[in-house]
């Protein structure tokens, strides 16, 4: 029953960033298709990430993952920084258009915060919160700690 405890909330999350995301499309304040939106999201939780540390952990060649890339720096979201060690290597850094557009996601994410605060003792959100930290340190070994952005 965990597993589907933890889907439950999982796909309210999604759900939730789904259906701002479809708000913001009607606004026309966003012009992201879908595969860039997943490459945009990727890139942000990577941190700042090479192209072809990007390519590489979605799995696709660099020919590919740069026209994805070229893609989201012609609509705004993107920036190509170029490396001060290695000339030939560029970072990837999102821009403020990015981020005002990444807020609908934590804002839920902070909203949903306040009212676990709310809810639980100081002491249930420890062990929440250690139970939380093992799940990302020890329990995803699928995605390395170290395109994490968020410490």
């Amino acid at each position: 029953m965990l597993n589907v405890a933890f889907m439950k909330v999982y796909t309210k999350f999604k759900l939730y960033f789904y259906k701002s995301l479809f708000e913001k499309i009607k606004n026309r304040e966003t012009s992201l298709t879908t595969v860039e939106t997943y490459c945009i999201e990727i890139i942000y939780a990577m941190g700042r990430p090479t192209v072809s540390e990007f390519a590489s952990f979605i799995q696709i060649s660099s020919p590919n993952a740069a026209y994805k890339i070229n893609s989201l720096v012609k609509k705004g979201y993107l920036n190509k920084v170029q490396s001060q060690e290695d000339k030939r290597e560029y970072f990837l850094e999102v821009t403020e258009k990015y981020l005002k557009y990444h807020h609908i996601t934590t804002n839920y994410v902070d909203v949903v915060t306040e009212r676990m605060k709310e809810r639980f003792t100081e002491e249930e959100l420890k062990v929440l919160e250690k139970l939380l930290v093992i799940v990302h340190d020890e329990l995803t070994p699928e995605v390395d700690n170290n395109f994490t952005k968020i410490k």
